[in-house]
């Protein structure tokens, strides 16, 4: 996925954003509970309170704030007599514009216990969103973040917290606030959205979070099935500078899963380094693949594709004569390679029991890389369908070499968290 997509969609999320409540109209702020008994403005505060309304109505805004602060210069005031001008205070400040004064408004309403459950929510949602639009990230996301925490479910807030903390180059913030979304989402049966998707990428690319992101990619893949998200998925899994030559079959096999390997020279590559390692029963898989979807036996290249099947065919009923003294012949072997090899051709020859039994003792004996090995026992149990066992084999996978990217990629592929 390219850098400008994300940007793109962020930039168009940020757009809807900008639109959201940023000042809430007089009525919620006046009289939004019954007053008690008690509850009545004395005749100079109430004078100046009226002067306010009336300037506001008027648009009038600085001659509403100075009656507002007239009103609070009043000595002695009542409880409800200080609530009621914080009240006119926010909307005033709010409809002017004047951030500043609006959030610690807002701040003293919400922490009254006057004002009602409902009337707080929109009142945190609009000094989030004023917080946001003044590029007070910080204090957009604190209350963003706060009203979550309590309870909250409004999706706005959500939005305005992640992107408060996207905007404030807080990545690693953002990247746990849009997962816990997601996750909350999912566990409500709700797929996640692809806007919200890549902004979790963008931020685990900014993190360096290489596991994550590639995660984040196949959940991308999963749900909208894209070339350049698959694209991606491989080149996380195999952009490690250091990956094997010996993992040059499984590499392909990262592509062939991923659905990227599309002419007729691809497959017979892939076919070929098969059998180079020995595995022909994966070779004539994929050959036999690419005959039932018309990749080969059709073009100019037919009869050299057959004859390579029958040649993969022959090798695979040999190989299955001949297995018992392979094996007896890996027994002698000093390292664990060709007791890997073989116990890798006894499942795929449909005899899982066997072949995993002897890939674990080629692990016990010491095979000539560990990581390599535990990949191919991981791939092997995938292939006799034990699937649990395969992810567990493929998270044990560790390394420098590419191995555990590639066994990354395969434990995602399989359905399990990263």
């Amino acid at each position: 996925m390219k850098t400008t997509n994300l940007k793109s969609s962020f930039r168009a999320r940020a757009m809807l954003l900008a639109g959201a409540v940023t000042a809430l109209p007089l009525s919620v702020f006046l009289m939004v509970q019954p007053a008690q008994a008690a509850d009545v403005l004395g005749e100079k505060v109430g004078k100046n309170l009226q002067t306010a309304q009336t300037a506001l109505a008027a648009h009038k805004y600085p001659e509403a704030m100075a009656a507002v602060n007239a009103a609070d210069a009043v000595s002695g005031k009542t409880e409800y007599e200080s609530y009621t001008i914080e009240q006119m205070r926010a909307a005033v400040a709010a409809q002017s514009g004047d951030v500043t004064a609006a959030i610690s408004a807002y701040d003293k309403l919400i922490a009254s216990n006057r004002t009602p459950a409902a009337t707080k929510e929109q009142m945190a949602l609009a000094e989030a969103s004023m917080a946001y639009t003044a590029k007070d990230y910080p204090r957009a996301a604190q209350v963003a973040d706060k009203y979550i925490k309590a309870g909250g479910k409004n999706p706005q807030m959500y939005t305005i917290l992640i992107q408060a903390y996207y905007v404030g180059k807080d990545y690693a913030n953002a990247a746990r606030a849009q997962q816990a979304q997601i996750d909350a989402e999912m566990k409500a049966g709700t797929k996640p959205t692809e806007n919200q998707l890549q902004l979790l990428a963008a931020c685990q690319a900014q993190t360096h979070d290489q596991a994550a992101l590639m995660k984040t990619y196949v959940a991308l893949a999963t749900y909208y099935p894209k070339p350049d998200y698959w694209a991606q998925v491989v080149h996380s899994a195999l952009s490690n500078p250091h990956m094997s030559p010996a993992l040059r079959l499984d590499v392909d096999r990262v592509r062939l899963a991923a659905g990227l390997v599309k002419t007729p020279a691809e497959y017979i590559d892939i076919a070929e380094l098969a059998m180079q390692a020995g595995l022909p029963q994966i070779a004539l898989d994929v050959m036999n693949e690419c005959y039932s979807t018309n990749v080969l036996g059709h073009d100019a290249g037919a009869a050299r594709e057959d004859r390579l099947k029958q040649m993969i065919v022959q090798t695979v009923a040999d190989r299955k004569a001949n297995i018992a003294t392979a094996e007896t012949q890996a027994q002698q072997v000093p390292n664990g390679n060709a007791l890997l090899t073989t116990g890798y051709n006894y499942v795929t020859f449909g005899q899982a029991d066997k072949g995993l039994q002897l890939m674990n003792a080629g692990i016990a004996k010491g095979p000539t890389d560990i990581n390599i090995a535990k990949l191919h026992l991981g791939l092997a149990q995938a292939a006799a369908g034990q699937k649990a066992a395969a992810i567990t084999t493929l998270k044990s996978v560790g390394g420098d070499n590419g191995a555990q990217d590639i066994a990354q990629f395969w434990v995602v592929k399989l359905g399990a968290p990263a």
